[in-house]
């Protein structure tokens, strides 16, 4: 007999009973109940450890991070120190030689700023780009527009990133110039 043949009245439900029957707890005192509650037991303890774990390795993994850049900003300024040091003798020697150590000096910075990834962003003659350079000045001159004529103060990068624009003076043209 099929569905069109039954009797309206009678309800055939062909879909499965999907609820969940709970487990039967078993009783108070039994071994069953014992076992239950010594695993739970163990499973709790379990989680509490692996919780507390996980703090202190966030607490050592933060304490390891500090010192890691601790140790680097260390370093960084022992090598600074020695071209403090050779401010200081350039002080101290007579002035025909003062721009002569001086340039020494400047040449020393230089190389412990490159050491450490630091380095000058070129500017002078070439076309303003706003990753860069920060104009302060926009002034008629002979170059074309758009072209840095003057550096006030160079710009720098660490490691592909900008860490301080180049501030430049840029060309407006030459039309106001030629007045």
């Amino acid at each position: 007999m099929n569905d069109a043949e039954r009797d309206p009245g009678q309800a055939v439900n062909r879909t499965p009973d999907t609820t969940e029957k709970p487990l039967p707890e078993p009783m108070n005192g039994t071994p069953e109940a014992d076992e239950q509650k010594k695993a739970l037991s163990e499973l709790n303890d379990k989680f509490l450890r692996l919780a507390a774990d996980f703090e202190n390795f966030k607490r050592r993994i933060s304490r390891e991070r500090d010192s890691v850049v601790g140790l680097a900003n260390e370093r960084f300024a022992i090598d600074l120190l020695e071209v403090m040091d050779n401010f200081d003798r350039a002080l101290k020697s007579d002035e025909s030689h003062l721009r002569q150590g001086l340039e020494q000096i400047r040449q020393l910075l230089n190389a412990q700023l490159q050491r450490h990834g630091v380095m000058p962003i070129d500017a002078l003659n070439k076309p303003f780009n706003p990753i860069e350079h920060e104009a302060i000045a926009y002034v008629p001159s002979g170059e074309p527009e758009g072209m840095i004529i003057d550096e006030v103060a160079r710009g720098y990068r660490m490691n592909d990133k900008v860490i301080r624009h180049a501030k430049v003076a840029v060309s407006k043209g030459n039309e106001d110039y030629q007045r």
